[in-house]
Parts: structure tokens; C-alpha cells; sequence
């Protein structure tokens, strides 16, 4: 049984969705103000963690730290420069045969992976 969604996770959730692309909370709670939809930062991040707990929007951490969220409809995948930071995002993904092997001899629900590749970018190396 799915939980029953705040009014500010929703509003979270449509936006994620509408951006399709990864963003900080606190560029999330910036874009929510540019679009008048006052939120506090506090609330932005308890939402981000409900949302997340229940499996609707996936977090990765960047090499500086810094964590960011998508909505799971872009389940993407990413080569990282640990130098300048540059995410560039990839199509290819070999472990979705993997992780329903996994949730067939675990019975485990997954709800998303990340996969990550750490190196230099063209422009670093």
C-alpha cells in the first residue's frame, strides 16, 4: 500500500518530473520559489527523504558531496569527472536484467540503482 502523499511532496514531485534532469534540494527549493510556490528548505528536504523512502524519486551523490534527486522516470546513468565535477549523463545500462534476477532470488523490491563511473572528461585529462 502506497502512503498518501503531503500536498508539498506532490508539488515536489511534479516539479522533479517536469525537469527531468537532477537538481539539489536547495536549487529545488529556489526553482519552487521562482515558481511562487512558497516552501520551506526544511520541508523541501523531509519531503525529498518521504519521497524517497517511498520509492519515488532517486538520489546519487556527486563526487563533491553534494546529493541530488530525479524523479525515477529518469533513470539515468553518469560518467563524473572527479576533477572538474562535469556529470555527463549515459543511455546505456547493463544491470536492469541483473536487478530482476535480484528481486526474484531475494524477495527484494527494488526501487532504483545508480551506477557511477569516476574518471577525468576529455577536457581534464
Amino acid at each position: 500500500m502506497k502512503a498518501q502523499r503531503t500536498r508539498s511532496q506532490e508539488r515536489i514531485l511534479i516539479l522533479l518530473k517536469s525537469l527531468n534532469r537532477s537538481i539539489s534540494a536547495q536549487d529545488l527549493y529556489i526553482e519552487l520559489r521562482n515558481r511562487e510556490q512558497d516552501m520551506g528548505l526544511a520541508t523541501v528536504y523531509r519531503s525529498l527523504e518521504a519521497l524517497k523512502l517511498q520509492g519515488e524519486v532517486q538520489v546519487r551523490t556527486l563526487a563533491n558531496g553534494e546529493s541530488v534527486y530525479s524523479s525515477l522516470k529518469s533513470d539515468r546513468h553518469h560518467l563524473t569527472c572527479v576533477n572538474c565535477g562535469v556529470s555527463l549523463p549515459i543511455d546505456e545500462c547493463p544491470v536492469h536484467d541483473l536487478e530482476k534476477q535480484l528481486e526474484k532470488s531475494h524477495t527484494f523490491k527494488v526501487y532504483y540503482h545508480t551506477l557511477e563511473f569516476f574518471g577525468l572528461c576529455q577536457k581534464c585529462s
